[in-house]
Protein backbone atom coordinates (compact mmCIF):
# COMPACT_ATOMS: atom_id res chain seq x y z
CA UNK A 1 0.00 0.00 0.00
CA UNK A 2 2.80 2.42 0.87
CA UNK A 3 4.60 1.69 -2.39
CA UNK A 4 1.46 2.74 -4.29
CA UNK A 5 0.93 5.93 -2.26
CA UNK A 6 1.09 9.13 -4.32
CA UNK A 7 -0.21 12.71 -3.98
CA UNK A 8 -3.91 13.15 -4.71
CA UNK A 9 -3.13 16.47 -6.43
CA UNK A 10 -0.08 17.95 -8.12
CA UNK A 11 1.00 21.49 -8.98
CA UNK A 12 -0.70 21.04 -12.37
CA UNK A 13 -4.15 20.85 -10.76
CA UNK A 14 -6.48 23.73 -11.68
CA UNK A 15 -9.95 22.13 -12.03
CA UNK A 16 -11.57 21.15 -8.75
CA UNK A 17 -14.51 19.44 -7.21
CA UNK A 18 -16.17 22.14 -5.11
CA UNK A 19 -15.51 21.48 -1.40
CA UNK A 20 -18.43 19.67 0.24
CA UNK A 21 -19.20 22.36 2.85
CA UNK A 22 -19.52 24.98 0.11
CA UNK A 23 -21.29 22.74 -2.40
CA UNK A 24 -24.04 21.68 0.01
CA UNK A 25 -25.20 25.29 0.42
CA UNK A 26 -26.60 25.23 -3.13
CA UNK A 27 -25.59 22.26 -5.30
CA UNK A 28 -27.51 23.54 -8.32
CA UNK A 29 -25.11 26.47 -8.71
CA UNK A 30 -22.20 24.08 -9.29
CA UNK A 31 -23.93 21.45 -11.45
CA UNK A 32 -24.36 21.82 -15.24
CA UNK A 33 -27.97 21.88 -16.37
CA UNK A 34 -27.68 21.15 -20.10
CA UNK A 35 -24.09 20.45 -21.17
CA UNK A 36 -21.21 18.51 -19.62
CA UNK A 37 -17.62 19.56 -20.34
CA UNK A 38 -14.75 17.42 -19.08
CA UNK A 39 -14.89 14.22 -17.01
CA UNK A 40 -16.53 15.30 -13.71
CA UNK A 41 -20.12 15.32 -15.01
CA UNK A 42 -19.59 13.09 -18.03
CA UNK A 43 -22.34 10.49 -18.45
CA UNK A 44 -24.96 12.25 -16.32
CA UNK A 45 -28.38 11.04 -17.58
CA UNK A 46 -29.85 14.56 -17.61
CA UNK A 47 -27.16 15.74 -20.05
CA UNK A 48 -27.41 12.98 -22.64
CA UNK A 49 -29.49 14.95 -25.15
CA UNK A 50 -26.70 17.46 -25.52
CA UNK A 51 -24.18 14.65 -26.14
CA UNK A 52 -25.91 13.94 -29.46
CA UNK A 53 -25.84 17.63 -30.34
CA UNK A 54 -22.14 17.82 -29.45
CA UNK A 55 -21.37 15.02 -31.92
CA UNK A 56 -23.17 16.98 -34.64
CA UNK A 57 -20.92 19.95 -33.92
CA UNK A 58 -17.84 17.72 -33.93
CA UNK A 59 -18.88 16.47 -37.38
CA UNK A 60 -19.24 20.04 -38.68
CA UNK A 61 -15.90 20.99 -37.15
CA UNK A 62 -14.17 18.03 -38.79
CA UNK A 63 -15.50 19.31 -42.13
CA UNK A 64 -13.94 22.72 -41.41
CA UNK A 65 -10.48 21.24 -40.90
CA UNK A 66 -10.59 18.22 -43.22
CA UNK A 67 -8.56 20.00 -45.89
CA UNK A 68 -5.66 20.75 -43.56
CA UNK A 69 -5.69 18.07 -40.89
CA UNK A 70 -7.47 14.86 -39.90
CA UNK A 71 -9.18 14.02 -36.65
CA UNK A 72 -6.57 11.28 -36.21
CA UNK A 73 -3.95 13.99 -35.79
CA UNK A 74 -6.03 15.66 -33.07
CA UNK A 75 -6.56 12.31 -31.34
CA UNK A 76 -2.81 11.66 -31.35
CA UNK A 77 -2.19 15.12 -29.92
CA UNK A 78 -4.56 14.48 -27.00
CA UNK A 79 -2.97 11.08 -26.38
CA UNK A 80 0.48 12.70 -26.18
CA UNK A 81 -0.53 14.95 -23.27
CA UNK A 82 -3.25 12.76 -21.70
CA UNK A 83 -1.35 12.32 -18.39
CA UNK A 84 -0.85 16.11 -18.14
CA UNK A 85 -4.53 16.77 -18.78
CA UNK A 86 -5.55 14.14 -16.23
CA UNK A 87 -3.33 15.78 -13.61
CA UNK A 88 -5.28 19.04 -14.04
CA UNK A 89 -8.25 17.51 -12.18
CA UNK A 90 -8.40 17.40 -8.40
CA UNK A 91 -10.22 14.06 -8.20
CA UNK A 92 -9.05 10.80 -9.70
CA UNK A 93 -10.73 10.44 -13.10
CA UNK A 94 -12.09 6.90 -13.31
CA UNK A 95 -12.02 6.69 -17.10
CA UNK A 96 -9.82 4.57 -19.30
CA UNK A 97 -7.26 6.35 -21.45
CA UNK A 98 -9.37 5.73 -24.56
CA UNK A 99 -12.56 7.05 -22.94
CA UNK A 100 -10.77 10.03 -21.41
CA UNK A 101 -9.22 10.99 -24.76
CA UNK A 102 -12.65 10.74 -26.40
CA UNK A 103 -14.20 13.06 -23.81
CA UNK A 104 -11.43 15.64 -24.22
CA UNK A 105 -11.55 15.54 -28.02
CA UNK A 106 -15.35 15.66 -28.40
CA UNK A 107 -15.75 18.46 -25.88
CA UNK A 108 -12.89 20.46 -27.38
CA UNK A 109 -14.21 20.23 -30.94
CA UNK A 110 -17.72 21.08 -29.73
CA UNK A 111 -16.38 24.25 -28.06
CA UNK A 112 -14.38 25.20 -31.17
CA UNK A 113 -17.44 24.92 -33.40
CA UNK A 114 -19.70 26.72 -30.89
CA UNK A 115 -17.28 29.63 -30.40
CA UNK A 116 -16.63 30.00 -34.15
CA UNK A 117 -20.34 30.14 -34.92
CA UNK A 118 -20.85 32.66 -32.15
CA UNK A 119 -17.90 34.81 -33.30
CA UNK A 120 -19.02 34.93 -36.94
CA UNK A 121 -22.74 34.85 -36.09
CA UNK A 122 -22.97 31.93 -38.49
CA UNK A 123 -25.75 29.67 -37.28
CA UNK A 124 -27.29 26.74 -39.17
CA UNK A 125 -30.88 25.57 -39.48
CA UNK A 126 -30.08 22.86 -36.91
CA UNK A 127 -29.12 25.61 -34.46
CA UNK A 128 -32.41 27.44 -34.89
CA UNK A 129 -34.26 24.21 -34.10
CA UNK A 130 -32.08 22.98 -31.25
CA UNK A 131 -30.63 26.10 -29.63
CA UNK A 132 -33.62 27.90 -28.19
CA UNK A 133 -32.80 31.17 -26.39
CA UNK A 134 -33.19 29.62 -22.94
CA UNK A 135 -30.81 26.80 -23.92
CA UNK A 136 -28.18 29.22 -25.26
CA UNK A 137 -28.27 31.21 -22.00
CA UNK A 138 -28.14 28.12 -19.79
CA UNK A 139 -25.31 26.62 -21.84
CA UNK A 140 -23.23 29.78 -21.43
CA UNK A 141 -23.72 29.55 -17.66
CA UNK A 142 -22.76 25.87 -17.66
CA UNK A 143 -19.51 26.71 -19.44
CA UNK A 144 -18.13 28.82 -16.59
CA UNK A 145 -18.88 26.33 -13.78
CA UNK A 146 -15.72 25.28 -11.95
CA UNK A 147 -16.41 21.54 -12.16
CA UNK A 148 -17.30 21.77 -15.85
CA UNK A 149 -13.97 22.71 -17.40
CA UNK A 150 -11.21 21.61 -19.73
CA UNK A 151 -7.65 22.88 -19.19
CA UNK A 152 -7.14 25.87 -21.46
CA UNK A 153 -3.74 24.65 -22.63
CA UNK A 154 -5.24 21.58 -24.33
CA UNK A 155 -7.88 23.72 -26.06
CA UNK A 156 -5.24 26.09 -27.42
CA UNK A 157 -3.02 23.18 -28.43
CA UNK A 158 -5.76 21.45 -30.44
CA UNK A 159 -7.04 24.69 -31.98
CA UNK A 160 -3.56 25.66 -33.18
CA UNK A 161 -3.07 22.20 -34.69
CA UNK A 162 -6.44 22.40 -36.44
CA UNK A 163 -5.77 25.89 -37.79
CA UNK A 164 -2.00 26.32 -38.11
CA UNK A 165 -2.46 29.18 -40.60
CA UNK A 166 -4.18 31.33 -37.97
CA UNK A 167 -0.80 31.88 -36.32
CA UNK A 168 0.82 32.89 -39.61
CA UNK A 169 -1.57 35.11 -41.56
CA UNK A 170 -4.15 35.79 -38.82
CA UNK A 171 -7.07 34.80 -41.00
CA UNK A 172 -8.68 33.30 -37.91
CA UNK A 173 -8.75 34.74 -34.41
CA UNK A 174 -6.84 32.84 -31.74
CA UNK A 175 -8.84 30.59 -29.46
CA UNK A 176 -8.29 33.06 -26.61
CA UNK A 177 -9.87 35.78 -28.77
CA UNK A 178 -12.81 33.48 -29.51
CA UNK A 179 -13.19 32.83 -25.79
CA UNK A 180 -13.14 36.56 -24.99
CA UNK A 181 -15.84 37.09 -27.60
CA UNK A 182 -18.06 34.28 -26.29
CA UNK A 183 -17.90 35.53 -22.69
CA UNK A 184 -17.88 39.24 -23.60
CA UNK A 185 -21.02 39.90 -21.51
CA UNK A 186 -18.97 39.43 -18.32
CA UNK A 187 -16.03 41.56 -19.49
CA UNK A 188 -17.05 44.82 -17.78
CA UNK A 189 -13.42 45.92 -17.63
CA UNK A 190 -13.16 45.68 -21.45
CA UNK A 191 -9.98 43.62 -21.13
CA UNK A 192 -8.21 42.38 -24.26
CA UNK A 193 -6.50 39.00 -24.78
CA UNK A 194 -3.11 40.70 -24.80
CA UNK A 195 -0.76 39.32 -22.11
CA UNK A 196 -3.52 37.38 -20.34
CA UNK A 197 -2.93 33.80 -19.23
CA UNK A 198 -5.77 31.63 -17.89
CA UNK A 199 -6.22 28.07 -16.68
CA UNK A 200 -9.80 27.63 -17.93
CA UNK A 201 -13.06 29.54 -18.50
CA UNK A 202 -13.84 30.01 -14.79
CA UNK A 203 -10.41 31.55 -14.38
CA UNK A 204 -11.17 33.95 -17.24
CA UNK A 205 -14.44 35.07 -15.65
CA UNK A 206 -12.54 35.76 -12.42
CA UNK A 207 -9.97 37.81 -14.36
CA UNK A 208 -12.80 39.85 -15.89
CA UNK A 209 -13.87 40.90 -12.37
CA UNK A 210 -10.46 41.83 -10.96
CA UNK A 211 -8.48 45.04 -11.21
CA UNK A 212 -5.50 45.00 -13.57
CA UNK A 213 -2.53 43.18 -12.05
CA UNK A 214 -0.58 46.42 -11.53
CA UNK A 215 -3.45 47.94 -9.51
CA UNK A 216 -4.34 44.99 -7.30
CA UNK A 217 -3.79 45.80 -3.61
CA UNK A 218 -1.31 43.87 -1.53
CA UNK A 219 -2.48 41.17 0.85
CA UNK A 220 -2.72 42.06 4.53
CA UNK A 221 -1.75 39.54 7.20
CA UNK A 222 -4.08 41.22 9.70
CA UNK A 223 -7.29 39.51 10.75
CA UNK A 224 -10.52 40.50 9.04
CA UNK A 225 -11.93 43.78 10.37
CA UNK A 226 -15.64 43.81 11.14
CA UNK A 227 -17.80 46.36 9.36
CA UNK A 228 -21.23 47.70 10.30
CA UNK A 229 -24.25 47.15 8.07
CA UNK A 230 -25.40 49.67 5.46
CA UNK A 231 -28.27 50.84 7.67
CA UNK A 232 -25.95 51.37 10.64
CA UNK A 233 -23.45 53.24 8.47
CA UNK A 234 -26.17 55.58 7.23
CA UNK A 235 -27.26 56.21 10.84
CA UNK A 236 -23.65 57.11 11.62
CA UNK A 237 -23.58 59.67 8.81
CA UNK A 238 -22.08 57.67 5.93
CA UNK A 239 -23.49 58.36 2.46
CA UNK A 240 -23.49 55.68 -0.24
CA UNK A 241 -22.78 56.54 -3.85
CA UNK A 242 -22.68 54.47 -7.02
CA UNK A 243 -19.12 54.40 -8.34
CA UNK A 244 -18.42 54.94 -12.03
CA UNK A 245 -15.66 52.32 -11.96
CA UNK A 246 -16.35 49.25 -14.14
CA UNK A 247 -14.54 47.01 -11.64
CA UNK A 248 -16.71 45.54 -8.87
CA UNK A 249 -13.74 45.38 -6.52
CA UNK A 250 -13.11 49.15 -6.70
CA UNK A 251 -14.73 50.22 -3.39
CA UNK A 252 -13.57 53.59 -1.99
CA UNK A 253 -14.25 55.71 1.11
CA UNK A 254 -13.50 59.42 1.21
CA UNK A 255 -14.91 62.14 3.47
CA UNK A 256 -18.15 60.54 4.54
CA UNK A 257 -18.94 58.99 1.14
CA UNK A 258 -18.63 55.25 0.47
CA UNK A 259 -18.42 54.64 -3.28
CA UNK A 260 -19.29 51.15 -4.53
CA UNK A 261 -19.56 50.02 -8.18
CA UNK A 262 -23.06 48.97 -9.16
CA UNK A 263 -23.86 45.25 -8.98
CA UNK A 264 -26.72 43.96 -11.08
CA UNK A 265 -28.23 41.06 -9.12
CA UNK A 266 -29.83 38.66 -11.58
CA UNK A 267 -30.99 35.04 -11.51
CA UNK A 268 -27.48 33.80 -12.38
CA UNK A 269 -25.53 36.13 -10.04
CA UNK A 270 -25.43 33.53 -7.27
CA UNK A 271 -24.06 30.89 -9.67
CA UNK A 272 -21.35 33.28 -10.85
CA UNK A 273 -20.21 34.39 -7.39
CA UNK A 274 -20.35 30.92 -5.82
CA UNK A 275 -18.15 29.42 -8.53
CA UNK A 276 -15.63 32.27 -8.30
CA UNK A 277 -15.52 31.90 -4.50
CA UNK A 278 -15.02 28.13 -4.88
CA UNK A 279 -12.20 28.69 -7.41
CA UNK A 280 -10.40 31.05 -5.04
CA UNK A 281 -10.85 28.69 -2.09
CA UNK A 282 -9.22 25.88 -4.07
CA UNK A 283 -6.72 27.65 -6.33
CA UNK A 284 -6.09 31.18 -5.02
CA UNK A 285 -6.36 30.91 -1.22
CA UNK A 286 -3.78 33.66 -0.68
CA UNK A 287 -5.15 35.97 -3.39
CA UNK A 288 -8.87 35.76 -2.75
CA UNK A 289 -10.03 39.11 -4.12
CA UNK A 290 -13.54 37.86 -4.94
CA UNK A 291 -13.86 36.43 -1.41
CA UNK A 292 -12.76 39.84 -0.05
CA UNK A 293 -15.55 41.52 -2.01
CA UNK A 294 -18.12 38.97 -0.85
CA UNK A 295 -16.99 39.51 2.77
CA UNK A 296 -17.45 43.30 2.56
CA UNK A 297 -20.89 42.93 0.93
CA UNK A 298 -21.88 40.36 3.56
CA UNK A 299 -20.99 42.87 6.29
CA UNK A 300 -22.98 45.62 4.56
CA UNK A 301 -26.06 43.46 3.96
CA UNK A 302 -27.72 41.82 6.95
CA UNK A 303 -31.40 42.43 6.26
CA UNK A 304 -33.70 43.63 3.50
CA UNK A 305 -33.42 47.16 4.94
CA UNK A 306 -29.72 47.15 4.07
CA UNK A 307 -30.56 46.02 0.54
CA UNK A 308 -33.09 48.87 0.26
CA UNK A 309 -30.41 51.37 1.28
CA UNK A 310 -28.03 50.13 -1.42
CA UNK A 311 -30.80 49.96 -4.05
CA UNK A 312 -31.91 53.52 -3.28
CA UNK A 313 -28.35 54.74 -3.76
CA UNK A 314 -27.80 52.83 -7.01
CA UNK A 315 -25.21 50.43 -5.59
CA UNK A 316 -27.41 47.39 -6.24
CA UNK A 317 -29.67 46.94 -9.25
CA UNK A 318 -32.14 44.37 -7.97
CA UNK A 319 -33.50 42.28 -10.83
CA UNK A 320 -34.68 39.61 -8.40
CA UNK A 321 -37.36 42.00 -7.20
CA UNK A 322 -37.41 40.77 -3.61
CA UNK A 323 -34.99 42.50 -1.23
CA UNK A 324 -35.06 39.48 1.11
CA UNK A 325 -33.73 37.27 -1.72
CA UNK A 326 -30.74 39.57 -2.20
CA UNK A 327 -30.08 39.65 1.56
CA UNK A 328 -30.27 35.85 1.79
CA UNK A 329 -27.89 35.55 -1.19
CA UNK A 330 -25.12 37.61 0.41
CA UNK A 331 -25.70 36.18 3.87
CA UNK A 332 -24.97 32.69 2.51
CA UNK A 333 -22.14 33.40 0.04
CA UNK A 334 -19.52 33.70 2.77
CA UNK A 335 -20.65 30.67 4.77
CA UNK A 336 -18.14 27.82 5.16
CA UNK A 337 -15.46 29.94 3.48
CA UNK A 338 -11.94 30.05 4.95
CA UNK A 339 -10.39 33.50 4.72
CA UNK A 340 -6.59 33.25 4.80
CA UNK A 341 -5.90 36.99 4.53
CA UNK A 342 -7.54 40.26 3.57
CA UNK A 343 -6.41 42.72 0.93
CA UNK A 344 -4.78 45.83 2.38
CA UNK A 345 -7.14 48.28 0.67
CA UNK A 346 -10.29 46.72 2.12
CA UNK A 347 -8.61 46.37 5.50
CA UNK A 348 -7.85 50.11 5.61
CA UNK A 349 -11.33 50.93 4.28
CA UNK A 350 -13.03 48.96 7.08
CA UNK A 351 -10.81 50.57 9.72
CA UNK A 352 -11.52 54.09 8.41
CA UNK A 353 -15.27 53.42 8.38
CA UNK A 354 -15.16 52.10 11.95
CA UNK A 355 -13.17 55.14 13.15
CA UNK A 356 -15.69 57.44 11.47
CA UNK A 357 -18.64 55.65 13.10
CA UNK A 358 -17.08 55.82 16.59
CA UNK A 359 -16.54 59.60 16.42
CA UNK A 360 -19.24 61.17 18.71
CA UNK A 361 -19.26 64.38 16.65
CA UNK A 362 -20.14 62.42 13.50
CA UNK A 363 -22.85 60.56 15.41
CA UNK A 364 -24.33 63.81 16.70
CA UNK A 365 -24.41 65.36 13.20
CA UNK A 366 -25.95 62.17 11.82
CA UNK A 367 -28.65 62.27 14.51
CA UNK A 368 -29.45 65.90 13.72
CA UNK A 369 -29.68 65.12 10.01
CA UNK A 370 -31.83 62.06 10.61
CA UNK A 371 -34.23 63.58 13.15
CA UNK A 372 -34.49 67.16 11.90
CA UNK A 373 -33.31 67.31 8.29
CA UNK A 374 -34.42 64.04 6.76
CA UNK A 375 -37.14 65.50 4.49
CA UNK A 376 -37.92 68.99 3.08
CA UNK A 377 -40.81 69.29 5.54
CA UNK A 378 -38.55 68.38 8.46
CA UNK A 379 -35.99 70.94 7.30
CA UNK A 380 -38.69 73.64 6.99
CA UNK A 381 -40.08 72.77 10.42
CA UNK A 382 -36.59 72.79 11.96
CA UNK A 383 -35.73 76.16 10.39
CA UNK A 384 -39.06 77.58 11.54
CA UNK A 385 -38.43 76.27 15.05
CA UNK A 386 -34.96 77.80 15.16
CA UNK A 387 -36.29 81.16 13.90
CA UNK A 388 -39.06 81.07 16.48
CA UNK A 389 -36.51 80.33 19.20
CA UNK A 390 -34.24 83.16 18.03
CA UNK A 391 -37.16 85.60 17.87
CA UNK A 392 -38.25 84.54 21.33
CA UNK A 393 -34.73 85.15 22.66
CA UNK A 394 -34.61 88.56 21.00
CA UNK A 395 -38.00 89.46 22.45
CA UNK A 396 -36.87 88.35 25.90
CA UNK A 397 -33.64 90.37 25.65
CA UNK A 398 -35.55 93.44 24.52
CA UNK A 399 -37.92 93.08 27.46
CA UNK A 400 -35.01 92.77 29.89
CA UNK A 401 -33.27 95.83 28.41
CA UNK A 402 -36.50 97.81 28.61
CA UNK A 403 -36.99 96.90 32.29
CA UNK A 404 -33.37 97.78 33.14
CA UNK A 405 -33.65 101.18 31.40
CA UNK A 406 -36.77 102.03 33.44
Amino acid sequence: MLDEAEPAMTADCCIYRVPYDIRKLNEDTFTPKVVSIGPFHYGHPRLQNMEKFKLLYVKHFSERVSTSISLDRLISSVEEVEPCVRRCYSDTVELSIKEFVKVILVDSCFLFELFLRSYYDDWSQDDSIQLKPWLVTTMRLDLFLLENQLPFFILERLFNIAFPSSKIDHRLPSFLELTFDYFAYYNNMKLTPHDISISHFTDLIRTFHLQPLSRRPNRSHESLVHLQSATELVEAGIRFRKSTSPCLMDIKFSGRVLEIPQLKVEDWTETLLRNLVALEQCHYPSNSYIVDYVAVMDFLINTSKDVDVLVQNGVILNWLGDANSVANLFNSLWKNVTHVNFNSHYSKLCKDLNIFCKDPWHNMKATLRRDYCNTPWQIAASVAGILLLVLSLIQTLCSIIQVVQQ
